[in-house]
């Protein structure tokens, strides 16, 4: 186990880089937990809820943010098991039930963390190789990895403490120098190297260079090798994560459009010039969706009332510019027209605190019917959409009828519109 430990020696592997390195992917697991709680009570909200619709982009921005930091993860996670890798061959390989238990969470959570980023990244290709419900299944277990989290934290707060800024880690280098030293060059060296002079690694190997000129030559060769290790090695995994995200991000951020190689989504892309998640064919409405007799009823506190869509095309209509951002991360600026959801409500005599119940033609599916809250019913840029940058709505994007509103991921965004009731109490 010590030859395995020496052979993978290596200046990057120490514990100020492992707590830098650990600092960074665990911020990106908090941001990415923070905002999959927000898309997850977005799809299931408790009674309670109520949700901004300001800005109108909010939802592509979180959701954007939740699929960039879950790919940063990726590289942040590969670099920090590179720095810790040799502690696997520690000797003995458990010292107590307590370290055992260490060990243990540690494997857990090196094991849930890349479970979790890796069937995140496939549902953005909407692609499900596993017998499992997605959606569940991720959400749950961002809840085990923050737990792991904590407990790991916990576990190695004591390090964390001792190296968490350059300056403490080298104070705590001074100290564990001195505590070794055994000749009088040696606390020379120490003290040199606490009295301002550069800190970190190479601080100490210079303190040591003026205490012991006889090793001059060797020691600036290790120090040098030293720091362009470091600095190397720190490079390449911010190449990698400016990569992995840079050549991602332009599914949702407009600017970074050019460089979107790996998205699954490209803007423009798709009929009407808006890409599509779900087809007519898949929800199987080809033959519904365009049948003469279709008509949008709304009912309320038992009133109901029926529109065709010359009647809904006759009433007074709204432009507005909204995105359709989806929870896969892709999202895309659009113009919609159509009449104002509170407006229809108005009509049917709903309260203006209801909630609406949108159902869809699809036959079936998890998001055939969804929920609307007041805040969303009352906006103005809420709309029932009838048109798409300019032209009739195509069948693929919702034809004769779909729902638009602000914030909203896509799977809610109703397509096939065929009933929207009011939800009683």
């Amino acid at each position: 186990m010590y030859e395995a430990q020496r052979a993978l020696a290596s200046p990057v592997r120490n514990p100020r880089l492992a707590v830098v390195t650990g600092r960074l992917l665990g911020a990106a697991f908090i941001v990415c937990f923070g905002t999959g709680l927000y898309s997850h009570f977005l799809q299931e909200p408790l009674p309670w809820m109520r949700f901004p619709t300001r800005p109108a982009s909010l939802y592509q921005i979180t959701q954007g943010t939740h699929i960039v930091a879950g790919i940063a993860c990726f590289p942040l996670l590969l670099a920090k098991l590179y720095i810790v890798f040799p502690d696997l061959f520690q000797w003995p390989p458990v010292k107590s039930f307590l370290h055992l238990l260490e060990r243990a969470s540690i494997a857990l959570f090196v094991g849930a963390s890349l479970v979790q980023i890796t069937i995140g990244l496939i549902n953005t290709y909407q692609w499900y190789p596993w017998p499992f419900p997605f959606r569940e299944v991720h959400y749950a277990l961002g809840w085990v990895l923050v737990g792991l989290l904590v407990l790991h934290i916990g576990i190695k707060l004591p390090i964390i403490t001792r190296f968490w800024n350059g300056r403490a880690a080298a104070e705590h280098e001074a100290t564990d120098a001195a505590s070794d030293v055994e000749s009088p060059a040696d606390v020379e060296a120490v003290r040199l190297w606490g009295s301002g002079r550069p800190s970190g690694v190479t601080g100490r190997l210079i303190a040591w260079i003026d205490a012991t000129p006889s090793f001059v030559s060797e020691t600036k060769t290790v120090s040098e090798t030293t720091t362009v290790s470091r600095r190397g090695f720190l490079t390449t995994v911010g190449i990698a994560c400016a990569a992995v995200v840079g050549l991602t991000a332009g599914q949702t951020f407009a600017p970074l459009d050019a460089v979107n190689v790996f998205g699954p989504r490209k803007k423009g892309v798709g009929p009407q010039g808006l890409p599509v998640n779900r087809t007519a064919e898949e929800a199987k409405v080809t033959a519904s969706a365009v049948a003469a007799g279709w008509v949008l009823t709304l009912a309320a506190g038992g009133v109901e009332r029926s529109f065709s869509r010359a009647e809904l095309e006759a009433l007074p209509q709204t432009e507005v510019e909204l995105p359709i951002a989806c929870v896969e991360g892709w999202s895309q600026l659009a113009l919609w027209r159509g009449v104002r959801l509170s407006e229809l409500a108005d009509l049917v005599g709903a309260d203006t605190g209801a909630s609406f119940r949108l159902i869809s033609l699809e036959e079936r599916g998890s998001f055939k019917k969804t929920e609307m809250g007041p805040e969303y019913v009352r906006d103005p840029l809420t709309l029932v959409a009838l048109e798409l940058n300019g032209e009739t709505l195509d069948l693929q994007h919702g034809y004769p009828a779909r729902m638009i509103a602000p914030g909203r991921p896509g799977v809610l965004q109703t397509k096939w519109l065929s009933r929207i009731e009011a939800i009683t109490a």
